[in-house]
């Protein structure tokens, strides 16, 4: 090999380093890039649909989430839901946006005859879901998913009044600080944390955090659940306001059950 066709081979060389280091680099800016999110402030929900481009739908979507429950038809068709919920420990996690609960492995609901398990559920203060312009002073957001990546979201209303024994195992875990997590002591069903009437609303949405994903169904339930006022108080004091504002409906039409 002559001397001028190495120093070719070896500007080439150069030449790939340098490419390959530079798209390792975007690579790494791109991922540093992806926004944090929050619910208030220029990172804040009125402008999640510009702070990442896998987003827009938060903005320019037609089936968003929250909306307000008002108008609503009444099926006699819809089927109930079933709860197939194991008793277990639980894993309480603080991401910064809200406590997330890990359930016991296995859990699940049936709607339909499809089979939806039970991914996480987790906590809204004040409550998301609004009826008739009435807000709750909380809220529970059961996350489910089925074989086909369906997502089913069960939405329970929390109002100030007895302690919630359920909640009651829960906060003993609370985490304080966000990355913080802890796991319950007690033996416990999320089943408990749902009324005795399983009356519902329901209509299809998205999820009410980026990426805003379309196509969920929405089940909210129709009779609210009680905490106290120091179960209030405690989660308050971590999540001042971690609430979506409002949607507009775009004609989406809510169904009521019997």
């Amino acid at each position: 090999m002559t001397a001028m066709s190495k120093g070719l081979l070896a500007a080439m060389a150069v030449v790939v380093l340098s490419v390959s280091a530079s798209g390792a680099w975007a690579q790494q800016q791109n991922e540093a890039a992806t926004p944090a999110w929050t619910y208030d402030g220029p990172t804040g929900a009125l402008h999640w649909d510009r702070l990442n481009p896998a987003w827009r739908v938060c903005g320019n979507g037609k089936q968003q989430s929250p909306i307000n429950i008002y108008k609503v038809r009444l099926d006699k068709t819809l089927p109930p839901i079933q709860f197939h919920y194991l008793t277990g420990t639980m894993t309480l996690v603080n991401d910064g946006h809200t406590v997330r609960v890990t359930p016991p492995a296995g859990s699940y609901i049936s709607i339909g005859g499809t089979r939806y398990d039970l991914v996480e559920f987790h906590f809204h203060h004040p409550g998301e879901e609004v009826i008739n312009q009435d807000l709750s002073d909380m809220s529970i957001q059961f996350v489910h998913r089925s074989a086909e990546g369906k997502t089913v979201i069960l939405a329970v209303e929390l109002n100030e009044g007895n302690s919630n024994v359920i909640l009651a195992g829960l906060w003993e875990k609370l985490p304080k600080t966000v990355g913080a997590s802890g796991t319950t002591t007690v033996m416990l069903n999320p089943v408990g944390l749902f009324p005795a009437d399983l009356g519902y609303w329901t209509y299809t949405g998205s999820l009410t955090e980026p990426p805003c994903t379309e196509g969920v169904q929405w089940y909210v339930l129709q009779n609210p659940v009680t905490l106290s006022r120091e179960q209030l108080n405690a989660f308050a004091a971590l999540f001042k306001r971690n609430t979506r504002p409002l949607q507009l409906t775009h004609g989406i039409h809510v169904k009521a059950s019997e």
